[in-house]
Parts: C-alpha cells; structure tokens; sequence
C-alpha cells in the first residue's frame, strides 16, 4: 500500500488569505481622492534601459491628505519618473521641482468614482475566482486522497464541509474589503 499523504485544511486556508492580501495590494493603488503612497506603487519607469517600479527610483511620501510628494534620487530620470506619473492613466499632473515632484490629488468626479468603484469590483470578482480555485483544488486533493486509501469516505466528507467553510469566510472577507473600498471611492 502506498503511503498518501491527509490533505491539510490550514495549507488550503493559507492560500485562500493570500488571495484577500492581493485583493488589499490591488486595491492601494486604487486612487480614492486621498493621497496614498501605495497610489502610485503600480507606475512603471523607463530609466536606465528598463521598466523599474517608482519606489526603486525615488521615495514617495504623503506630506498633506491631497498631496503626494516624490524625491528622486538620481537627477537623469526625474524626466522619466514625471512622464510615468502622466501616463499611467491615475489622472495625475506632477509639478516638478529639482529633483522633487509635488503630486496635487485633485477631487474625483462622480462618474469616476462610478468607473473606480466598478474595477474594484472586478479586482474583487478575480480574487473570489482565485479562492474557488483554490476550493477546486482541495476538493480534487481530497477525492484523491480517499482513493489513495490516506482518509476514509466519512472523513472525505467531513474535510469536504471544513474546507467550503473556509472558502465561505474567505469570500465573505473579500467582499468586506470590497464594500470598504467601494465606500471609501464614493465618500466626497
């Protein structure tokens, strides 16, 4: 007989929590009307002959709640770092000075805050993807371990009930960050 390994509920539960901190990290470069570091931790910069993430090339910090402020390191891609900043669709218009950038938050309009809260959305939807997928994947651990002989059919259905639970809070929690995030984008 061989010797099969008794899928672990806590492995299945771990990956479902890193699908909701993703959900957490996609949702701090969602502008919101406040200024926010994590705001532009997405934004890609052309410099030295490839794309590098903006906080390998300059500091960013929130001095004023509508304010974000970038101290670029080195003078040659202030240039660069200003032009990612307006291209990356955040509706952003730094004010260059020196090797510093002063990034005024400008009020979101109603319909934009319709169109953010609609991605959040999204984001959210693909999260509860990931974790049904990850449901999917016990569920197959599961049907193979009884086969395998490692549990047996009461045990089978008894991990079947736990690991939907766990599936069950964990939507639930990506749908409390949704509704959080979805306040925030509309509050004025």
């Amino acid at each position: 007989m061989t010797t099969a390994e008794k899928p672990q509920i806590a492995r299945y539960k771990d990956r479902m929590d890193k699908c909701v901190a993703a959900l957490k990290e996609e949702f701090a470069s969602l502008r919101t009307g406040r200024a926010s570091a994590g705001l532009l931790d997405q934004v890609m910069v052309d410099a030295y002959g490839a794309k590098s993430p903006i906080t390998q090339l300059a500091a960013v910090s929130v001095p004023e709640p509508r304010m974000i402020t970038v101290s670029v390191w080195d003078k040659a891609v202030v240039v660069s770092v200003e032009k990612a900043i307006r291209n990356s669709g955040l509706g952003l218009n730094p004010v260059v000075e020196g090797q510093n950038l002063r990034i005024p938050i400008p009020p979101l309009t109603e319909e934009r805050r319709r169109e953010l809260a609609k991605l959040a959305g999204k984001y959210a939807e693909q999260q509860k993807v990931a974790v049904r997928n990850v449901r999917r994947d016990a569920m197959d651990d599961l049907k193979k371990a009884e086969k395998d002989g490692a549990i047996n059919q009461d045990e089978h259905k008894r991990l079947e009930v736990e690991v939907q639970k766990v599936t069950d809070e964990a939507v639930k929690r990506v749908d409390e960050v949704l509704k959080t995030k979805e306040q925030e984008i509309m509050q004025v």
